[in-house]
């Protein structure tokens, strides 16, 4: 039985490519991006990371319909800092919450069992369609990509969990540039040494 499912997103620049949630898209027959005008427009995935839950995504509007929004740093976040989540939760597209920061440094395990260190968590509403929307601080600057809940209704609950910007940007660079994400990795083999071994 086909389904449909929503989503959110932020226009990363000119070229139309969206960065979202990899599960907003995962297992997805057909993509399309709605923007701000209500003009939608066909999409295609150029690359993810299921480590982090993020992709990104490119459609063929024209430059002038694009509004592009400027990256933040998550560096110098502080516990209290108001904050700004926009998405379309419930299908509600254009919706605008605010709250603050309400921790930092939190881990949040991915479908794919990987975890992502040093998240935001917020106290801003985020529900089932914010999922891969912009965290703005006050200035209007992306500082984390809304990514999970927690809440065994799948309602807000007050707590709500953002890769922080300082995570994505290394990420989308690589897709961007490479198609996928680069990753260094160390062999490791394990032996059992005896006494005599280690003499």
């Amino acid at each position: 039985v086909p389904e449909e499912g929503s989503g959110s997103g932020s226009v990363i620049d000119t070229d139309g490519h969206i960065l979202t949630n990899l599960h907003v898209v995962s297992g997805a027959r057909k993509l399309s991006v709605t923007l701000a005008d209500q003009t939608t427009w066909p999409a295609r995935i150029v690359g993810h990371d299921p480590d982090h839950d993020l992709a990104v995504l490119k459609i063929s509007a024209p430059a002038k319909k694009l509004h592009v929004i400027p990256f933040g740093s998550s560096s110098n976040l502080r516990v209290g800092q108001t904050v700004i989540a926009i998405g379309n939760p419930f299908g509600l597209d254009r919706t605008l919450t605010t709250g603050v920061i309400s921790g930092l440094g939190r881990p949040l395990r991915t479908e794919s069992g990987a975890t992502i260190h040093n998240v935001i968590q917020t106290d801003a509403s985020i529900n089932p369609g914010n999922s891969g929307g912009p965290l703005l601080d006050l200035s209007g600057s992306l500082i984390g990509v809304n990514t999970a809940i927690v809440s065994p209704t799948r309602a807000s609950a007050g707590i709500g969990f953002a890769v922080p910007t300082d995570t994505v940007r290394p990420i989308v660079e690589d897709i961007l540039t490479r198609g996928q994400v680069r990753r260094a990795w160390l062999g490791v083999q394990v032996v059992e040494l005896s006494p005599r071994d280690s003499s």
